[in-house]
C-alpha cells in the first residue's frame, strides 16, 4: 500500500493543486466538466487513483457512481461521504470537488489519529450531479435511489443530439446496466455530503462550518414558444409572430412573481431556431429554474409564471408549450443524523454548529428519501457559486475536513 500523507491538511493542499487544472476553460477561468466527457474521464481517473493510493477497494456501479472502500462493503451500516466531481458550464472548482478532495483528506485525517473504525467507511463520486450536458440535474443518484428509470434516462439527450446511452457507450461503460440499485443502498446507514455554501449565511455569522437543515423544493421547466421564421429586415412588426418578445415578457414576469413570494426563478438557457441575425426565430426554448422555501409558495409562483406566459403567447400569436423536465420536493433531513453531527460537531469545537437552509439542489437530498443524509457546509465568503468566482478560503476549506473527520470518527469509529 502507498503511504499515504501525514495529515487531512497536507493531503488536501496537495490533491487540491493536482485536480484544480482538469477540466478548466483557459479563457473563462471556469470548468467545464461535464457527464461522459474527456474532462469527466480524467477526474474519474483521478478519483481511482486516490483511492488506490490509499489502499481502498474501488468500484464503479450501474450507473457510473465511483466508491472506494475501507472495510467490508458487505457488512452492511456503512458510512458514506463524498459529492461530485463534474460542474455546471464555466462552473467554480469547489461546488462538488471539494466534498470529494476532502472525504479522502478526512480519512488521512483519521489514520493520521490512529482511529479504528468499527463500520465500514465509502467515499462516493456521483456522476453528472450538475446536469449540464442532458439537462437533468443528479442522474448517477437518481437511477441509484430509483427516482430516475431506465426509458426516461434513455430519453435524455445532449445539445448535438447524443443521447444518454450512447454518451455512456462511448465512453466505455455498459447503459444497458443502468437502474435502481437497492441492494447497494442497503449497505449504507448514512451519507454526510459536504459542499462549498452557496450563500453568505455563514460568512455574515462568522463560522467556517455549518449544517444543512433542508433543502427547498425545486425543478425546472421547459418553455416552448412557437413563432413563425421570417424576414428581419422586411416583414413589419405589426406582421410579425416572434417568440422572442415572448419569452422576454416571461422571463420579467417570472422575476416579478419570484420577488413578490421570496421565491427565487430564473430562466439560464435557451435555444433559439434558426438563430440568425437576421431572422425573425420560429423558436425559442426557455428553461425555467425555480425554488422555494415551501411546495405551496413554489406552485404560486410556478402557476403564476405559467400564467404570464399563456395570457402573452396568446396576445403574440405564439403557440406555447411548457413542460415540467424535473422537479425535487422539499428535503428535511433526517433529525436522528443531523443531531448526532450536531452534538460531535458542538464537542469538538466547543460551540453549536449553525443549522441552514438551502436552495441547491444536492445528491444528498435525492438519496434522502432512501438513506438517512446529513451535510456540511464550508463557509464561502462572496456566496458565489455556479461561477468561476466561486471561492472558499483554504484555512476554512481545512476546517471543513476536520471537521468532517470529526463527524466520521463519530459515527464510524465509535
Amino acid at each position: 500500500m502507498t503511504s499515504h500523507p501525514t495529515t487531512g491538511a497536507g493531503s488536501f493542499h496537495t490533491m487540491w493543486n493536482e485536480l484544480a487544472p482538469i477540466g478548466r476553460n483557459a479563457d473563462s477561468g471556469g470548468y467545464r466538466r461535464y457527464a461522459w466527457t474527456e474532462a469527466d474521464r480524467d477526474c474519474r481517473a483521478w478519483f481511482r487513483a486516490e483511492a488506490e493510493k490509499r489502499g481502498l477497494a474501488y468500484e464503479t456501479d450501474r450507473n457510473g457512481n465511483q466508491w472506494a472502500w475501507l472495510g467490508d462493503p458487505e457488512a452492511g451500516d456503512a458510512v458514506v461521504t463524498g459529492s461530485h466531481l463534474d460542474s455546471v458550464p464555466d462552473g467554480g472548482a469547489f461546488d462538488g470537488p471539494l466534498g470529494v478532495v476532502s472525504a479522502f483528506a478526512a480519512l488521512d485525517e483519521l489514520r493520521a489519529r490512529g482511529a479504528s473504525f468499527t463500520r465500514p467507511l465509502a467515499i462516493g463520486n456521483f456522476g453528472d450531479e450538475e446536469g449540464a450536458r442532458f439537462g437533468l440535474a443528479c442522474v448517477g443518484s437518481r437511477l441509484t435511489a430509483g427516482q430516475l428509470t431506465r426509458e426516461k434516462a434513455y430519453e435524455l439527450r445532449d445539445a448535438d443530439g447524443i443521447s444518454l446511452p450512447q454518451a455512456m457507450e462511448a465512453a466505455g461503460y455498459d447503459p444497458e446496466a443502468i437502474g435502481p440499485d437497492p441492494e447497494r443502498l442497503a449497505r449504507i446507514g448514512a451519507f454526510v455530503e459536504l459542499h462549498v455554501e452557496q450563500g453568505r449565511a455563514l460568512d455574515l455569522s462568522g463560522d467556517r462550518v455549518g449544517l444543512a437543515s433542508a433543502i427547498w423544493p425545486h425543478g425546472r421547466w421547459r418553455f416552448d414558444f412557437h413563432g413563425e421564421a421570417n424576414h428581419a429586415g422586411t416583414t413589419r412588426l405589426v406582421d410579425r409572430r416572434d417568440p422572442m418578445l415572448t419569452y422576454a415578457q416571461t422571463v420579467l414576469a417570472a422575476r416579478e412573481e419570484a420577488r413578490l413570494a421570496g421565491a427565487v426563478a430564473t430562466f439560464g438557457k435557451i435555444a433559439v431556431e434558426p438563430n440568425g441575425v437576421n431572422a425573425i426565430p420560429s423558436l425559442v426554448r426557455g428553461w425555467l429554474d425555480s425554488r422555494a422555501a415551501d411546495q405551496a409558495t413554489l406552485d404560486t409562483v410556478v402557476t403564476a409564471i405559467e400564467k404570464a406566459a399563456q395570457e402573452r403567447a396568446e396576445r403574440d400569436g405564439i403557440d406555447l408549450r411548457i413542460v415540467r423536465e424535473s422537479f425535487t420536493p422539499v428535503v428535511e433531513f433526517e433529525h436522528a443524523l443531523r443531531d448526532e453531527l450536531a452534538r460531535i460537531l458542538g464537542a469538538s469545537q466547543g460551540r453549536e454548529v449553525p443549522v441552514l437552509g438551502t436552495g441547491a439542489g444536492h445528491d444528498a437530498g435525492i438519496l434522502s428519501g432512501s438513506i438517512p443524509t446529513a451535510m456540511l457546509f464550508v463557509r464561502n465568503p462572496t456566496g458565489v457559486s455556479h461561477s468561476p468566482a466561486e471561492f472558499a478560503a483554504e484555512d476554512d476549506c481545512v476546517a471543513g475536513v476536520l471537521a468532517l473527520a470529526d463527524v466520521l470518527e463519530g459515527l464510524a469509529c465509535r
